[in-house]
């Protein structure tokens, strides 16, 4: 706590809240947490995701393959790029898009894979990155939920053109207000997102392009660059109570599947019970609080329902099932043990 209030002491006397030495500091040490590249501080993950694409400049309309269970930000960067959201479901076992699905919703009109980490679980980046190949399609990896997590002892949000990331407070990377960022192996790219996020130019009052206002602010950058030091301690708490959850849960529950070539850091652990609701509110009789991440489909929203044609019951299967779990880094083993006691009750 006093790290962050020295912090913000620091910038409150120096006067200087936007695209300060603190956002620089961040960036680079950022992108070498990640294992290197380059990093734009932006205000939020969906800043992120729009300026990914926008960077592209596909012609309207163009398609953009994304899993159909996904949190509706990913969904909106596509509208608000002028784009066509094509939905693929995702695979049962590990919540994230099926690579076995991509090719048959590929069509000429077709520019960009923009996968989800969900839950703090890597994708099948291997097989992705090749279809994209395949086809000269780019890849925008949604790294929201996926700070640290590892495939193949690579970190996400180094294998596609872009690794949009949020610092929403509770990510495993969290600011104390908003916050995002955008990461990329190619030096260019970074500078033109720079340009992006501050109305579109490199020289102030001097505008190459169209751009917006999407900075990350001075305060928000120091306090994350007190939390990224911790980010790795803070995986391997929620890894260690995950593991509780796997080797303490009846067979009742549907749980996250563990796999030696991921190496997930549970921004959300969700189990799925056919009977998610009652479980719920009896997991709260107990004085145990849940959340659903989450209760409705983008395709159900009342803003894309009419949107988004075709029938995905995988996705729905998930949302009518899918119960997250306390895991957070303020919980200790003695909690989590009586979460399992109660729910083996169940």
């Amino acid at each position: 706590m006093e790290q962050y209030r020295d912090s913000f002491s620091d910038s409150l006397d120096k006067g200087w809240f936007i695209l300060g030495n603190k956002v620089t500091t961040f960036e680079a040490d950022f992108a070498a947490y990640c294992g290197g590249g380059y990093c734009a501080g932006l205000a939020s993950g969906l800043d992120a995701l729009v300026l990914a694409l926008r960077y592209f400049e596909f012609p309207e309309g163009s398609e953009v393959i994304v899993p159909s269970n996904t949190y509706i930000a990913t969904i909106l960067a596509i509208y608000n790029n002028g784009l066509v959201p094509v939905l693929v479901e995702p695979d049962l076992a590990t919540y994230n898009i099926d690579p076995l699905k991509i090719s048959a919703h590929i069509t000429p009109n077709t520019k960009a894979i923009m996968v989800v980490h969900l839950y703090g679980k890597a994708c099948d980046m291997n097989s992705i990155t090749a279809i994209a190949n395949q086809h000269g399609l780019k890849v925008i990896e949604d790294c929201a939920q996926s700070h640290g997590a590892l495939y193949k002892q690579q970190q996400t949000g180094t294998f596609g053109d872009f690794g949009a990331f949020s610092f929403y407070p509770t990510k495993n990377l969290g600011a104390l207000g908003d916050g995002g960022a955008l990461l990329s192996a190619a030096p260019d790219r970074i500078e033109k997102i720079k340009a992006l996020r501050n109305y579109g130019c490199h020289e102030k009052y001097y505008n190459k392009y169209i751009g917006i206002n999407s900075r990350l602010d001075e305060i928000q950058a120091g306090f994350l660059s007190v939390k990224l030091p911790f980010l790795d301690e803070i995986n391997a708490h929620k890894r260690k109570l995950a593991a509780m959850y796997q080797a303490g849960l009846k067979a009742d529950f549907v749980l996250p599947v563990v796999h030696p070539d991921y190496q997930d850091v549970y921004h959300i652990y969700a189990i799925r019970h056919p009977e998610r609701d009652r479980l719920r509110a009896y997991l709260l009789e107990h004085g145990i609080k849940t959340e659903i991440h989450y209760p409705v489909p983008p395709h159900r929203q009342d803003a894309l329902k009419d949107k988004l044609d075709g029938a995905y019951p995988i996705s729905e299967l998930i949302h009518e099932t899918t119960l997250s779990l306390p895991v957070s880094y303020c919980h200790d083993e003695t909690q989590i043990e009586k979460v399992i006691s109660v729910m083996n009750a169940f």
